[in-house]
């Protein structure tokens, strides 16, 4: 600690008394605290798309799809399309309501799309002028905006020349703007992009080695989930406590009240004064949390220490999700993913707010949840359930030329897979187990002999009791027999067993592609499966062909093919909710750019782009079927293609954060070109993560670049110029050991070497420092030194001097802490690579921070943890029962602390110099 004197012992002391007298004698009730409120914003005046108002003719209309017209290119929907015959020189024009300028379009191509084409325009409709001819690289699933700058028209065409493949042309939408899209305000780099947020001039704040993680009751999880996470990075102790925030402390608050009247919201504001977390529900928090991460620094990330500075701009956010599901589907049958990888899934996918994993545990390929062998009297039909996972889960798909390599084989004990739904649930993600069935079955047949009945497919060979495993990727040739008691038998024990392991309230049952099975058989089939999820007390989901059923109330359907009126009118007619998972944009086995190697293309007539899975708006994919009907949306990884978690990530990544956004962003808020500069921004922190993602064109794609792996030579400090090249900003204070200063006027966003030199000029102690775009960077004062005067040192990577500065270290008297009566309230860390306080260290150094601390004051600055207040778990009771409250010990606490101030006022700690 600094150099203390009489004077200072007995202010202190006298100090240390009347805090130990205040708290029972003027006690006071906590004010509440203000609510955080985002200023208003000024409205956008966003240009009226001009061909929703017009009139659509064209060359031709596709003959294989005759519902294709052309009025669908300009009904505002993305799931609707205008598609031509298969003839180059096919044309789609728009006549306008009235004659005016045009200043750009859009046309959005879906799975076939133009490789060349010409705008034009007219004002008669008879005499046409070229307004732009354009040539793309891009295949179907891109979206073309051109700007033209025509005075006049009302009139105007696509003109094909050349189709990107044998099919025609497709346009799901054309739209024209007399004026140009208003230039955007850059927002928070933030993914998914809040409901409400705005930057404020309150300065900033700033995480120190002496601050707490401040939270009590509802909110300590998600305070123990931000600490955990911060600890890495930051190699702060960060314990989690109850009591008062201060200015470089993060407060967790969960109650009534605290944010919007929605589910899982949130507020959030940071500045000099501290960052403040507050939420209805404890899910609101952690989504607080997930926010605070992306404010931070994307070293936060960093699974090891990074000197750097941890500050969070002055924001104020108020967010809620758009959506209550938001998913992330899983296909574990084709190729399997262990325990730890699924947890990987979980990580990447929670910090964008994706809150619920489907596992389709079940599929042709294979079997990936073990089943326990049920007591006789409940198995009339003698099924050894053990073999589903003996047999079929040795088994995955072996066969597809576009694969890279077979596909994985295992699966998950009851103990593994209730590892995976607490894994999820601590990081907000709820599980949704699949069994896909009547179709889908072939490893269930190809398992239990007892399932193979007249009607069930595929037939056991000859001299077999069941099927092959089936190792390709076909479907459609599968289905469980409708006449089999033991069909029945069979998934009520699968669902029962599956159900008291699930606390979710969902169970998904699949029914898609039973092409094998008949109409009725398939009705009885999914009447007897829905009914066997009630009746274990969960929701049933399921493909949306299974609403063709008569479904129980409060059935889910999650739609995954088709969008017109007749997928609507099965979702009305059972009063169902409806998740949306279209597959050109959701499903990840598809490729994003024709450069991959493998994928599907049928989803998009080519490659299904960053851009398609996010321009699209869920309350316009179906008709009739709004946000009221929309329980939300889910991106699906199929394994046909994908093999191992890196090649999953970079299918997965960055179009999963186009997903996360369509959930959780109101569609006002959502613009394609804002939304790929704050998903580019992003590439660091995944980098960090070690989470894989395509380097999707046209997004500028952050990095992380670690420190230099081999140290220049530090400089002599004998040889320093007499004059630093920059002005370092160390204030000209004593400090004392292990003191974290901040560095100024560095080269930006720059790996540094940091030298503190000894009395004899010798380098002492050196560390890789990271500057941040200010140009700060943090300097720790080295423990245990000597009192005296020694120099600090900044080096580029290349060796090269930045600058250098004097630093005195305190001499070490007597330490007058008064020593803790009741340790704070903590939550420790689980298993870490940092040591966790579990209470604030009654010694430890305090945090300087020299935007605040520039004079020779020796009064602690924003940051600096006083060493004489008592902990925050200390009893005033305690006290109180000696006769501290009495009136001539308060009297005398009194003039204690007078006497000491005044003693005080003549007293200065010694500068030291640059």
């Amino acid at each position: 600690m600094r150099r203390t004197t009489t004077a200072g012992l007995a202010c202190a002391a006298a100090l240390g008394l009347f805090a130990a007298v205040l708290p029972t004698t003027f006690t006071a009730t906590p004010a509440q605290a203000a609510p955080i409120v985002v200023p208003p914003q000024a409205p956008i005046d966003y240009p009226v798309n001009l061909a929703l108002t017009g009139t659509a003719t064209a060359s031709s209309v596709e003959s294989a799809y005759p519902d294709g017209t052309a009025d669908q290119a300009i009904d505002g929907k993305t799931n609707t399309r205008w598609s031509s015959n298969y003839v180059d020189d096919s044309w789609l024009q728009i006549e306008l309501a009235e004659a005016g300028p045009i200043d750009h379009v859009k046309i959005t191509w879906p799975n076939a799309a133009a490789k060349k084409f010409t705008l034009q325009t007219s004002v008669d409709g008879q005499e046409w002028t070229d307004a732009k001819t354009v040539t793309s690289t891009t295949g179907p699933g891109r979206v073309d905006e051109v700007q033209l700058d025509v005075a006049n028209a009302k009139f105007i065409r696509m003109t094909g020349a050349t189709r990107w493949s044998t099919y025609g042309y497709s346009i799901s939408e054309f739209e024209i703007y007399a004026k140009p899209q208003p230039i955007l305000p850059d927002s928070l780099a933030l993914v998914p992009q809040p409901a409400e947020s705005a930057a404020t001039a309150d300065g900033t704040f700033r995480l120190l080695p002496s601050s707490k993680i401040v939270a009590s009751g509802d909110a300590v999880d998600a305070a123990t989930y931000f600490a955990q996470k911060a600890r890495k990075s930051t190699g702060f102790a960060l314990p989690v406590v109850e009591g008062t925030a201060t200015a470089n402390d993060v407060e967790f608050t969960v109650g009534a009240e605290q944010s919007e009247d929605k589910p899982e919201s949130y507020t959030l504001q940071a500045d000099a004064n501290g960052v403040k977390v507050a939420a209805n529900t404890a899910a609101g928090a952690l989504n607080g949390v997930q926010t605070l991460r992306q404010l931070f620094p994307q070293w936060i990330e960093s699974e090891t220490i990074v000197n750097t500075p941890w500050t969070v701009d002055g924001v104020v956010i108020s967010d809620y999700p758009r959506y209550e599901h938001r998913g992330v589907g899983i296909d574990v049958a084709r190729s399997f993913y262990t325990v730890d990888e699924m947890k990987e899934h979980i990580d990447n996918a929670a910090q964008f707010k994706m809150n619920r994993l489907h596992i389709h545990l079940t599929d042709d390929q294979g079997w990936r949840i073990a089943m326990d062998q049920p007591a006789a009297a409940d198995n009339p039909s003698g099924i050894t359930y053990t073999d589903l996972t003996d047999i079929s889960g040795k088994t995955a798909m072996t066969t597809n030329p576009s694969q890279s390599e077979p596909g994985h084989t295992g699966f998950y004990s009851k103990a593994d897979y209730q590892d995976i739904v607490k894994y999820a649930g601590d990081n907000g993600m709820m599980v949704i187990p699949e069994i896909d069935m009547p179709g889908h079955t072939t490893a269930a047949l190809h398992a239990i002999p007892e399932l193979n009945s007249a009607k069930s497919a595929p037939k056991p060979m000859d001299g077999k009791l069941t099927p092959d495993a089936q190792g390709t990727g076909d479907v459609g040739v599968s289905s469980f027999d409708a006449d089999n008691p033991a069909t029945y038998e069979f998934t009520k024990e699968v669902l029962t067993q599956l159900a008291a392991m699930t606390p979710g309230p969902f169970i998904h049952i699949g029914g898609d592609e039973s092409h094998v099975t008949s109409g009725p058989d398939y009705q009885k089939m999914i009447g007897k499966f829905t009914k066997q999820v009630v009746d274990v007390d969960k929701r049933v989901i399921g493909w949306n062909e299974y609403g063709s059923a008569d479904l129980p109330p409060n059935s889910v359907v999650q739609l995954w093919v088709g969008g017109g009126e007749g997928e609507s009118d099965k979702i009305i007619k059972n009063d169902a909710k409806v998740i949306l998972s279209p597959a050109p944009k959701t499903y990840i086995p598809q490729k994003q750019d024709s450069s991959e190697q493998f994928g599907g293309t049928w989803a998009c007539g080519g490659p299904c782009t960053l851009q398609s899975h996010y321009d699209w708006d869920p309350a316009k994919y179906l008709p009739g079927i709004g946000d009221d009907r929309i329980l939300g949306v889910e991106t699906v990884q199929w394994g046909e293609w994908i093999r191992g978690m890196d090649q999953t990530e970079s299918y997965q990544y960055p179009r999963t954060l186009a997903t996360a956004e369509v959930g959780w962003s109101p569609q006002a808020n959502r613009n394609y070109a804002d939304f790929s500069k704050r998903a580019g921004a992003l590439g660091g922190r995944m980098a960090l993560q070690d989470l894989t993602h395509f380097k999707t064109k046209g997004v500028d794609w952050s990095t992380a670049p670690a420190a230099p792996a081999t140290m220049p030579e530090v400089v002599d400090a004998a040889t320093l110029p007499e004059i630093s090249p920059v002005d370092l900003g160390i204030p000209s204070t004593e400090f004392n050991g292990g003191e974290y200063i901040t560095m100024k006027n560095l080269p930006p966003n720059a790996w540094l070497l940091a030298a503190v030199h000894g009395t004899d000029g010798a380098p002492g102690t050196t560390e890789w420092v990271r500057s941040n775009a200010a140009g700060e960077a943090p300097l720790t004062v080295p423990a245990d030194w000597a009192p005296g005067e020694y120099t600090a040192t900044v080096q580029d990577a290349e060796g090269l001097l930045v600058g250098f500065a004097g630093l005195k270290i305190a001499e070490v008297v007597v330490d007058v802490t008064p020593p803790a009566t009741t340790p704070p309230a903590t939550t420790e860390p689980g298993d870490e690579t940092t040591p966790p306080a579990t209470t604030q260290p009654a010694t430890e150094p305090a945090a300087t921070d020299p935007v605040t601390d520039g004079t020779t004051s020796a009064a602690p600055t924003q940051g600096t943890a006083p060493t004489t207040a008592p902990s925050s778990g200390t009893n005033p009771d305690d006290l109180a029962q000696t006769g501290a409250t009495s009136p001539l010990l308060i009297g005398g606490a009194l003039l204690a602390l007078i006497g000491g101030l005044l003693t005080l006022a003549t007293v200065r700690r010694r500068s030291s110099s640059h």
